[in-house]
């Protein structure tokens, strides 16, 4: 087992916890008024439960960035690999720009299927490299099947 690279590491959660934050600037715009008005299907949750999954699933996405970055021994594999998380970072980003600040849920529902499919060909690239890279990312590709799912009401209801 290699020694932890501590810089890396810690270099690897800031930038996932990133999405978090700039994805929250354009939350802010929306999530008290313009989303407060919307009709919300029954199993919508409380809204304090989103910013410590989010939090967590960004803490995940990192350690599994880290471990990518600092394990992969085939520079194309990583490098591939990490364009699809990237990718995927920014996508994360932007649904929050379309469905908050934008307020349109049949775009951010577009996206987020995009997105979907992306956090797949990043678990896949990532478990050529480490399972437990790709494992950490599990919890990550159901929460935003779930929010997938409740998009689509949140479309549908309104």
């Amino acid at each position: 087992m290699k020694k932890i690279n501590w810089i890396k590491l810690i270099g690897a959660i800031l930038f996932c916890q990133a999405a978090g934050l700039i994805g929250s600037i354009f939350t802010v715009q929306g999530v008290n008024t313009w989303y407060l008005t919307l009709n919300k299907p029954s199993f919508n949750p409380p809204s304090w439960v989103f910013g410590p999954v989010w939090t967590t699933l960004f803490l995940f996405m990192g350690i599994s960035l880290y471990i990518v970055w600092n394990r992969s021994k085939n520079q194309e594999s990583r490098k591939i690999a990490i364009i699809f998380f990237i990718i995927q970072w920014v996508l994360n980003i932007l649904w929050s720009l379309f469905f908050f600040a934008l307020q349109n849920p049949f775009l951010a529902l577009i996206e987020i299927i995009i997105l979907w499919i992306f956090i797949l060909l990043t678990i896949i690239y990532f478990y050529k490299i480490s399972k437990w890279s790709a494992y950490l990312l599990i919890p990550y590709i159901l929460w935003v099947s779930f929010a997938a799912f409740l998009n689509y009401n949140l479309f549908i209801l309104n």
